[in-house]
């Protein structure tokens, strides 16, 4: 619980520290996750192209489950920051027993679809017959328990909401350096066992996802939020659960139109030429990195604002807004620098093909610019979450992606003949229009208050 701490009168010292102790473990969580992403693949790569390619394709399947998941754990911080910052602890409980049964519900749904219509699902995604065949195993084993996905994101969000982001961040370092074993053993085998290949890396997913997801629920049960699973209809339990639902579907909206956007944008990138697509695809790769500190500090800011916006304290809700944007942008353009500096070192990793590698070098030094605004992009957007505001995001999203990248792609990438420039040309003018866009929302909200008082 940090409320006591927050929203009383505070030095800037105190409240940038209050930021950067809530902000680094989700960091280094999202820093670590992404590590452990890139090992898991390289593992499954060593099987073969064909393996690497059906992980690849049940994955993606996997993010549209995630979005929805995400989107939901996004209204449990929201509304439970919000409670706690009224000091309505009962209903904090509410919201967070309810939340938990919903994501048990989703998950359930979709592992029955998965259970049913796997093979359909991996077809639309264009798979040959042989990727299928390796791809199908996979996808049951990880996606029919998909509500273990869905507990995973709830109960972090839970505990993130009240101002503990250190432990979801011990516990992902426990369960992704056990994953690293796992998915060794079981894909390669020790001794006498020979290893399950593809479907041993789905069983080590599996397998941490259980654990990871028990031991957050244990926390949880020793947090001030605790509650019974099986207890009768609370008080106010339907009012919470339409408040979640709606707090909650702009954002399962933006993750879905961003999700479609990206197909269609991606295809207009392929259509510039394969060797563009990999460039952008591999500086997109590094760029991933780069959001680390943004998608940390957005947490930060959605409890924050979040616990200051319930207590009524509205000029420290905009105050720690503001403060964790600056803190976003310097984090950021450090990291803009950095990757400016060492463009042609970072992109030979992925490759030595000397047309490839300037593409990359190009779309990184584009991108280095871009940093500033897109911190300030994925913290007021957090921030904005905080407020209950998620349908602001949710426009960013779609303006950005189907209009600023799509449309800037077709004339700056084909139409103009730019090319890989033209594509992340289309990227940054997407970030800077968000920043003002959500910018403007935020002000907005706390104007609109201003002239209520």
């Amino acid at each position: 619980m940090v409320t006591k701490d927050i929203t009383g009168n505070l030095t800037l010292k105190q409240k940038i520290m209050i930021v950067l102790a809530l902000a680094i473990p989700a960091m280094i969580e999202n820093i670590l996750q992404t590590v452990v992403g890139f090992v898991d693949t390289l593992f499954v790569a060593k099987l073969g192209v064909i393996e690497v390619t059906a992980v690849g394709i049940a994955n993606a399947v996997l993010a549209v489950y995630i979005a929805l998941f995400m989107a939901l754990s996004v209204g449990t911080s929201s509304l439970i920051a919000r409670r706690i910052g009224a000091e309505d602890i009962e209903g904090a409980k509410t919201i967070a027993r309810n939340a938990t049964w919903i994501s048990l519900l989703i998950g359930l749904i979709l592992g029955v679809v998965t259970f049913f219509f796997n093979e359909p699902l991996l077809q639309i995604m264009g798979a040959s017959d042989e990727v299928i065949g390796v791809a199908v195993p996979y996808f049951k084993i990880v996606g029919i328990p998909a509500f273990l996905i869905s507990f995973m994101f709830t109960f972090g969000s839970i505990l993130r909401a009240t101002g503990d982001t250190k432990t979801p961040m011990t516990v992902s370092i426990w369960i992704n350096v056990l994953h690293i074993v796992l998915d060794y053993l079981l894909i390669f085998g020790i001794g006498k066992f020979a290893g399950l290949g593809v479907e041993g890396a789905a069983w080590a997913t599996v397998i941490v996802r259980l654990i990871g997801a028990i031991r957050l629920f244990q926390h949880i049960q020793r947090s001030e939020v605790a509650f019974n699973l099986l207890k009768a209809v609370i008080p106010d339990s339907n009012k919470w659960t339409r408040e979640l639902l709606k707090v909650s579907l702009p954002t399962a909206a933006e993750r879905l139109i961003m999700r479609m956007g990206q197909v269609l944008y991606f295809g207009l990138i392929v259509r510039i030429g394969t060797e563009t697509y990999a460039a952008h695809t591999m500086a997109g790769n590094i760029e991933a990195f780069a959001y680390m500190p943004g998608y940390g500090l957005a947490v930060a800011a959605t409890t924050l604002v979040g616990q200051c916006y319930g207590a009524e304290k509205f000029k420290e809700a905009r105050s720690y807004g503001y403060i964790t944007s600056i803190i976003g942008i310097i984090f950021m353009a450090i990291i803009g620098a950095i990757i400016f500096v060492l463009a042609p070192w970072l992109a030979s990793w992925f490759t030595t093909d000397p047309t490839i590698l300037d593409m990359v070098v190009t779309a990184l030094r584009i991108s280095a610019v871009s940093q500033p605004a897109l911190a300030i992009g994925l913290v007021l957007a957090g921030a904005l979450q905080g407020l209950g505001d998620t349908k602001s995001p949710m426009y960013s999203t779609a303006i950005g992606m189907w209009i600023i990248r799509i449309i800037g792609v077709y004339i700056l990438g084909i139409h103009l003949n730019l090319g890989i420039a033209g594509v992340w040309y289309a990227i940054i003018i997407d970030y800077f229009a968000r920043a003002f866009f959500l910018a403007w929302k935020f002000n907005r909200h706390f104007r609109v208050i201003k002239n209520e008082e």
